[in-house]
């Protein structure tokens, strides 16, 4: 059985997702962000991202972590396209072409949102006003409104069904949910991320993700 390294307040989320809509038996090990943790080193602290036991797996002291029977992968969107490929369709790659958007997807939504998504939602749950986050949702303008006119025609980001392609988009562009207007003036991308996020194994991760502790004593 594979081992994944992280906490359900993590990129973790995407591969439990798509773990959880593939049926993927998985041994989830909590390893807490070092930053959650009052003394991250002190004895009998919990097994977290400065563990020497954890680094001993992850030298970049990251979560998530795939360890699938020996092979040691980080980064979850690269996580999520591997488990994608092993397993196939539905929600992997059919074909070579295939292949290459889920990729195009996964790059795009890394170098053009995430960043200033994140932004947001650091800021506005952290209790910043929408002002304050202004430039960031400025950048965000263009390449959202490239997804929501893909999605408009299309339906989904690849082969006009459900993929690992939409689980990390979507797990990007949720980011941006925490502001209160920004995603409402893209009708299609607004859609498609309501769909996303009512499936079952999304509804299913997510109350499990609720249920974690925000910061650990």
């Amino acid at each position: 059985m594979a081992i994944l390294y992280g906490t359900w307040r993590s990129r973790a989320l995407r591969v439990l997702w798509l773990a959880a809509e593939i049926g993927l038996p998985i041994e989830f090990r909590r390893v807490i962000q070092a930053y959650r943790l009052d003394d991250p080193l002190a004895d009998g602290a919990p097994l977290n991202t400065l563990s020497p036991e954890f680094l001993a797996v992850s030298p970049a002291g990251a979560v998530p972590v795939l360890d699938d029977g020996g092979f040691i992968l980080s980064e979850s969107l690269a996580i999520n396209l591997y488990l994608a490929r092993k397993y196939g369709p539905p929600f992997g790659p059919e074909t070579p072409q295939e292949d290459a958007e889920m990729q195009q997807w996964a790059l795009y939504g890394a170098t053009s949102l995430e960043e200033d998504a994140l932004a947001i939602q650091l800021a506005l749950t952290g209790g910043a006003p929408a002002e304050d986050v202004a430039e960031e949702a400025a950048r965000l303008a263009r390449p959202l409104a490239v997804l929501n006119a893909h999605l408009g025609r299309h339906g989904h980001l690849v082969g006009g069904r459900f993929t690992v392609a939409d689980i990390n988009m979507a797990e990007i562009v949720r980011y941006a949910q925490a502001h209160p207007t920004l995603l409402g003036a893209y009708g299609a991308l607004s859609a498609w991320l309501a769909a996303c996020q009512s499936r079952n194994a999304f509804c299913a991760i997510w109350a499990e993700r609720e249920k974690e502790p925000v910061n650990f004593a």
